[in-house]
C-alpha cells in the first residue's frame, strides 16, 4: 500500500495547488454565463471523451438536478442544438478530434462554446468562445507545461495520463454547482425533487 498513500496525498497537494491556477475571472464567466442560460431557457451540452467525458456527465447531471435543461452529445434522447443553447466541451488538451468536431459544429449553429482544457492556444480554445484553464498534465507530459507540473510538485507516475486534469476539472465543475445553488436560491431538497426516482 506503499504507493497507494504516496499518491493519494500526491494528489491531494496537486488539488490544493491548483486552485492558485484557476482564474476567478474565467470561472465567473462561466457561472454568469450559465445563470442567463438557466434564466433564458435554454439548454446546456456537454462533450467530453474518456474519463474527461465522466466528468462531462457528472456535472450535466447536476445541472439536470438544478433545474437545468443538460444533456450529453453523443446520447440517444440528446436533442437538435440551436442558437442561444451552451456547449461545454471538456479536453485536457484541447486536441480531442471528437470534441474539437463537436464544438466547429456547436459553433455554427449558434451555440456559445465554452472550453475546459489545459491548453488555451488548442484548436478547441481557438473555437471556444470561452476557455476555463485547468491546470493538468494531458496523456503525454510536454516540456511547456513542466514549469507548472514543478510548481505544483507531483511526481507524474503517481498520476497516470491525465488523472491531474480530470481531478480539478471534477472539483471546479462541482464547485461552479456550489455557487449556482447559492446565486439561483436552490438547496439540497429541490435538489433531491429532480433526481432519478426510477433507477435499476
Amino acid at each position: 500500500m506503499k504507493v497507494f498513500r504516496r499518491a493519494y496525498l500526491a494528489l491531494v497537494k496537486y488539488l490544493e495547488a491548483a486552485a492558485s491556477f484557476i482564474s476567478d475571472d474565467e470561472v465567473e464567466s462561466l457561472v454568469r454565463t450559465l445563470e442567463q442560460v438557466y434564466r433564458d431557457g435554454k439548454r446546456v451540452f456537454v462533450v467530453g471523451v474518456g474519463r474527461s467525458g465522466l466528468v462531462g456527465r457528472a456535472f450535466a447531471m447536476r445541472l439536470m438536478h438544478l433545474g437545468f435543461s443538460a444533456y450529453v452529445v453523443g446520447e440517444t434522447v440528446t436533442p437538435a442544438a440551436r442558437a442561444g443553447d451552451l456547449l461545454i466541451a471538456i479536453s485536457g488538451s484541447g486536441r480531442s478530434a471528437a470534441v474539437v468536431a463537436a464544438a466547429e459544429v456547436a459553433k455554427s449553429l449558434g451555440v456559445k462554446v465554452v472550453a475546459l482544457t489545459s491548453y488555451p492556444d488548442s484548436p478547441l480554445s481557438k473555437i471556444a468562445d470561452m476557455v476555463v484553464s485547468i491546470p493538468g498534465r494531458t496523456k503525454v507530459s510536454h516540456e511547456d507545461r513542466w514549469e507548472v507540473r514543478q510548481l505544483l510538485g507531483l511526481h507524474e507516475p503517481l498520476a497516470p495520463l491525465g488523472t491531474q486534469f480530470e481531478l480539478v476539472a471534477q472539483v471546479v465543475l462541482d464547485s461552479i454547482i456550489s455557487e449556482l445553488m447559492e446565486r439561483l436560491g436552490i438547496d439540497e431538497e429541490d435538489l433531491r425533487e429532480l433526481h432519478a426516482n426510477v433507477e435499476v
